[in-house]
């Protein structure tokens, strides 16, 4: 098994994870040798003891003459010969370990000679995980009898339970209900196209278990066809849609809701859908165990569909944050994606807790009388209720005491008094194994800081504030303690906590994966509404993507209102499937990221709605003058407020003195000496890179050491 281990700190250690390679045996003649490889997986990352196998012969008709050994076991009964002459085969009676599967020539045919054979090494590991994602959470409270799933009772520890299989059916009038006999054909039943092929709209729809989540999968079905990886089924595009739930919150549980699968968007035009209850951010904040999840699913789903042409991710708010972690971290999980009201990932939203220091302060003596203009000024966005409801709906998020989701009962619930080793419901907790935890506190070292940041710094500067109001905004803003309680004092980040953060790829840099992944940002806009996911979040991606690759042709942004948010849906899935299906198609030489960028659709280019049919098409700019801006102008954050770049990737900034000169006001002596005393130690200077910044270690690192 090749594994390059690097250790990356005392208490952490990291793996860059090379895939297990197929090979020819060191004694036969590479060129005249069969090749073999995992179809429905990486090497290293089999689960379920099973594995979907591919072999191919440089002479077709040949792959038929072939012995197929695992460990030493003839499996060649198990292989079908597809029509291009090659064989694939799903390899079962693997225990968790390694394990060798051989493809040798018995020399029977004319095209390979005797002796001459290929070998595959797998790794095999549970169904119930984990794969790479570190060790898992305990305790850990199942919800397969949750409404939601209806599984019954979990059977063990890891939340197990049988697999269901049910079935669908999409009515005339446009809703989707339950089939008893999928044999049978309702008076009501719609049909739909698919590739020029019109079938019933039956849906069968698997639920099951898989690394300790939920699973569910949905695709069209036919009686006379099953699913099966060795034979087409008429309802299937042979295309995967793979869909992830918003939200973040702590884990410790098994979720009672996927990112959904029943979309009549994504059947009606034959593609399969895939989640799971671990795919929800709101259930587990962890893009690494998001990501384990999704190899896993998708490796079922391999093994009983078969091969997809392509996986595209969908899913808004927190799916957005898994759709481009995974991406950039794990890629190959997902081909294409469609990131919707998004935000680039769940560490650099320092806006978070700033909100809830604003509300705080604005609620005490010291912050009344601001008027609502100057509180929109200075929190960065367009209308403060944006970050107020940031400070209402999630900065609980960062407080050990008032996160825990309701599956977590209290008796587990950490208290500093009555249960100190109890869970810490914070955000932090779900990236545990990638940050490490402080073994003085047992918390987990915090990438958190806002020293020397000069809250409404662009508000005083062009007079929207006081200086006043900014010193008494500045001096009584606060910071939080450990638990996650403001406290007087700016807070600090951990060095650890901040290298880590940069090295295991927390912050995304849009520089891995994401540098050959197509992507449309798809957005409903709301940002005069007071609502958290406002349009500034785009540029921010896009502005990463220049930053680290020195492009962004990879890279469309949709926007739209309520009245034009169907029709940018699906145009989203229709320009998504005609880029993969291009790149797919390319057999020219390029890099990734080349082929990516040529296959763009000619005709594909940033566009806004303002209903269902009226579209312009325009490159848009961060607040650049524009069509589409005029209709829905972007603003800012708490941070770039306060002077950050629109990247946000410096979590804990350099300092530099105060310099009184370089404001647009003048302060009063004692203004500059409460100010001084604020920033003892300087503030911000953005222009050079932030503590500890430094590039990921690499993509599909292991958190198992």
């Amino acid at each position: 098994m090749l594994r390059v281990r690097t250790a990356v700190f005392a208490v952490l250690a990291v793996v860059a994870a090379t895939p297990l390679a197929a090979q020819a045996d060191p004694g036969g003649d590479p060129a005249g040798a069969p090749t073999i490889a995992a179809l429905s997986t990486r090497a290293e990352y089999v689960s379920g003891g099973d594995v979907l196998v591919g072999v191919t012969t440089h002479d077709p008709g040949a792959a038929r003459h072939l012995r197929i050994e695992r460990d030493g076991v003839d499996v060649s009964s198990a292989f079908h010969e597809l029509p291009d002459g090659s064989l694939q085969g799903l390899v079962g009676g693997m225990d968790a370990g390694e394990h060798a599967i051989v493809a040798r020539a018995n020399g029977n045919g004319s095209g390979t000679p005797k002796g001459r054979s290929a070998r595959l090494d797998v790794v095999n590991h549970p169904i119930t995980g984990p794969l790479f994602s570190g060790p898992q959470q305990l305790p850990f409270f199942c919800e397969t009898n949750a409404p939601a799933f209806g599984l019954g009772p979990a059977l063990d520890a890891s939340c197990s339970a049988p697999t269901q299989v049910t079935y669908r059916y999409r009515t005339t009038a446009n809703t989707f209900s339950t089939l008893a006999d999928p044999t049978t054909r309702p008076a009501d039943l719609a049909q739909t196209t698919v590739d020029g092929r019109t079938v019933d709209y039956i849906v069968r729809l698997e639920r099951g278990t898989i690394d300790r989540a939920v699973y569910e999968i949905a695709a069209l079905y036919d009686p006379s066809a099953p699913p099966s990886p060795f034979s087409a089924e008429p309802g299937w595009n042979e295309k995967l849609v793979y869909t992830f739930g918003g939200g973040c919150n702590v884990g410790y549980h098994q979720g009672a809701g996927t990112g959904g699968v029943l979309d009549n968007n994504f059947l009606s035009r034959g593609f399969a859908v895939a989640s799971s209850s671990l795919n929800v951010l709101d259930n587990n904040c962890s893009d690494v165990i998001s990501a384990e999840v999704a190899l896993m699913v998708k490796e079922h789903f391999i093994e009983t569909y078969g091969v997809p042409r392509y996986t595209m991710g969908w899913g808004g708010s927190g799916g957005a944050i898994q759709q481009h972690l995974i991406a950039n971290n794990y890629p190959g999980i997902l081909d294409g994606i469609v990131p919707a009201v998004s935000f680039p990932d769940s560490i650099t939203l320092g806006t978070v807790p700033d909100c809830r220091l604003f509300a705080l302060y604005f609620a005490s003596p010291a912050g009344a009388g601001w008027t609502a203009a100057q509180r929109n000024a200075a929190s960065g966005f367009g209308t403060y209720g944006s970050c107020n409801l940031w400070h209402l709906a999630f900065a609980s998020r960062t407080n050990a005491l008032e996160a825990c989701p309701g599956a977590v009962p209290g008796s587990a619930r950490y208290n500093p008094v009555t249960n100190p080793n109890g869970i810490r419901c914070t955000s932090f907790e779900q990236i545990a194994n990638q940050l490490g935890r402080n073994p003085a506190n047992g918390f987990v070292w915090r990438p958190l800081d806002n020293v020397g940041v000069q809250y409404g710094l662009s508000a005083v500067n062009s007079g929207a504030i006081s200086p006043e109001q900014f010193v008494s905004l500045n001096e009584n803003v606060g910071g939080y303690d450990v638990i996650g309680q403001r406290i007087p004092q700016r807070v600090a980040a951990d060095v650890i906590g901040l290298q880590r953060a940069y090295s295991t790829g927390r912050v995304n840099t849009f520089g891995l994966g994401l540098a050959s992944t197509p992507i449309i940002d798809l957005r409903q806009y709301t940002d005069p509404l007071g609502d958290i996911h406002t349009r500034f979040w785009s540029f921010t991606a896009r502005q990463r993507l220049r930053d680290e690759n020195g492009t962004d042709a990879n890279h469309v942004m949709f926007v739209a209102n309520a009245a034009g948010a169907g029709a940018a849906t699906v145009a989203a899935i229709e320009a998504m499937d005609s880029w993969l299906v291009a790149i797919k198609a390319d057999s020219e030489p390029g890099s990734a990221a080349e082929k990516t960028i040529r296959n763009r659709p000619q005709a594909l280019s940033d566009a806004c709605w303002t209903s269902a049919t009226d579209r312009i098409d325009e490159t848009f700019g961060y607040q650049l003058a524009g069509a589409c801006e005029s209709l829905y102008p972007s603003w800012g954050d708490t941070r770039t407020a306060a002077g950050a770049g629109l990247a946000g990737t410096k979590l804990k900034c350099e300092l530099r003195p105060l310099d009184f000169a370089s404001y647009g006001v003048t302060f009063t002596p004692a203004q500059q000496a409460r100010l001084a005393a604020v920033f003892p130690d300087g503030v911000c200077d953005y222009a050079k890179p932030g503590v500890e910044q430094q590039p990921p270690l690499g993509t599909w690192l292991d958190f198992g050491s």
